[in-house]
């Protein structure tokens, strides 16, 4: 008996100690801890609503100068934008300005003045509101029981927050903020319940068009179409019938009107080389106070702006055809669909007449699910969007006035983010092109595969 005991405790140390190697173990494989990524969370979205009252150019200046009056207008009986007049965005994107006016009432006691009731107000519930959005799609993003997805999924949430604080204010105080959350749930979803994340594209297209071009990649590279179709069909005709029923037939499609009647900003991708031609007095920089843009003004300026929409159609269709035909010649969906998104994304910002800098955020809801679904082909990629928007912050608003006045040094690095945008949209096209092709006879495992995503 006297020997059992020593026995005994030599077993169970050795059972212990596995016992927490496989603990920690774990712990390694499932990545950065949950407490830390919620931490990064607050601090990021905290840092980048606080800097955006102290940098230049008044990086909140569309929120509380032109949401906030549209808002106001709408809930005192005044004109309804997307419903009484024509507007430059899709009537849902009234809807988060309303719910950000409605909390705006509620906190605006907190900031004594008349001044605060139509400003501080209305960028705090605004910030509010963004930072409730992109909890939901962290939380989404964060879920996960197997140990390996666990990991790559934290490694996207932290990609994210990265993302966030180099792209800065504008990344959180602009409606495109709206969308990501909106695009990265409905990505999540879509291998498990393609309807779901289809209408949530659809909301995000009824918001700021861009959720469109995810859908259109979904569409053409997986299987489910009938129900995303359907899916789509059925929450555009519910916006469609609530504008019936308010008034709004006339206006139903003004957004698209009101796209084509713009000129080419300053910031737009194809405006890069124009834009060099204002130090040498050829073309200039004036203000469209209808837009509330900064456009160009000169030789050659009517005809770029006129040849970017076909050339944005054409790409489109290009880059959905070439992912359609790499499918058929049997490439994996679920390798060729986060790249196929980030290149019709790309296409969107650099043939488009607006090169607004928040549009630089629609990159991220492609990264993130590129991350999930084919990592080990995410860094180049990765690296050029954060590259692409630490260019961003800089180009607006930190030296956006001096952009305003054209220095060299602004068009410069507008230039290089600009350049930056076309390399992410050719990284993303030859990720497409280089997906391997498997062969017929594996293609029964396709979905097995994908759905387990």
């Amino acid at each position: 008996m006297s020997g059992a005991e020593p026995t005994g405790a030599t077993r169970a140390e050795p059972t212990r100690g596995t016992a927490a190697r496989r603990t920690s173990a774990a712990l390694r494989r499932a990545g950065v801890p949950l407490t830390v990524l919620w931490l990064a969370f607050v601090v990021a979205h905290l840092y980048v609503a606080m800097i955006g009252w102290t940098m230049p150019a008044l990086p909140m200046g569309d929120t509380v100068f032109v949401y906030e009056p549209w808002a106001r207008n709408a809930l005192g009986g005044g004109a309804i934008v997307g419903v009484t007049e024509s507007w430059v965005y899709p009537q849902l994107a009234l809807v988060p300005m309303l719910i950000a006016q409605g909390l705006s009432q509620l906190i605006h006691p907190l900031f004594p003045g008349s001044y605060a009731v139509g400003s501080a107000s209305y960028v705090v519930a605004w910030s509010i509101l963004v930072t409730v959005l992109d909890a939901v799609g962290f939380a989404f993003l964060l879920r996960g029981t197997r140990a390996r997805r666990s990991r790559i999924r934290r490694g996207a949430a932290l990609l994210w927050m990265v993302a966030l604080v180099l792209l800065g204010p504008i990344a959180m105080f602009r409606i495109d903020a709206i969308t990501v959350p909106l695009a990265i749930i409905g990505g999540l979803w879509l291998f498990s319940r393609p309807a779901v994340a289809s209408a949530l594209f659809t909301i995000g297209a009824w918001i700021k068009i861009w959720p469109g071009a995810l859908f259109v990649a979904a569409l053409a590279l997986l299987r489910g179409r009938v129900r995303m179709i359907v899916s789509a069909a059925i929450v555009t005709f519910v916006v469609v019938l609530g504008l019936v029923l308010l008034g709004g037939s006339k206006n139903l499609l003004g957004f698209l009107s009101q796209m084509s009647g713009r000129g080419l900003q300053i910031e737009a991708v194809g405006a890069t080389p124009l834009l060099w031609l204002t130090q040498i007095g050829v073309t200039r920089i004036q203000y469209d106070r209808q837009i509330l843009t900064f456009q160009l003004a000169g030789p050659g300026v009517d005809l770029v702006a006129a040849l970017l929409t076909p050339l944005m159609v054409v790409g489109v269709l290009a880059v959905a055809g070439l992912a359609l035909w790499k499918l058929r010649a049997g490439a994996s969906a679920r390798r060729l669909l986060p790249a196929t998104m980030l290149a019709l994304v790309a296409i969107l910002i650099a043939c488009n007449k607006v090169g607004s800098p928040q549009f630089q955020v629609w990159m991220l809801a492609p990264l993130v699910l590129w991350c999930l679904l084919d990592g080990p082909r995410v860094r180049i990629p990765a690296i050029l969007v954060l590259v692409d928007y630490a260019l961003t912050q800089l180009v607006y608003p930190v030296v956006y006035d001096h952009l305003l006045a054209a220095e060299a040094l602004p068009i410069a690095l507008l230039s290089a983010r600009n350049i930056m945008v076309v390399a992410i949209c050719v990284v993303a096209i030859r990720a497409i092109v280089r997906t391997p092709v498997r062969r017929s006879s594996s293609l029964a495992l396709e979905v097995p595969e994908t759905r387990r995503s």
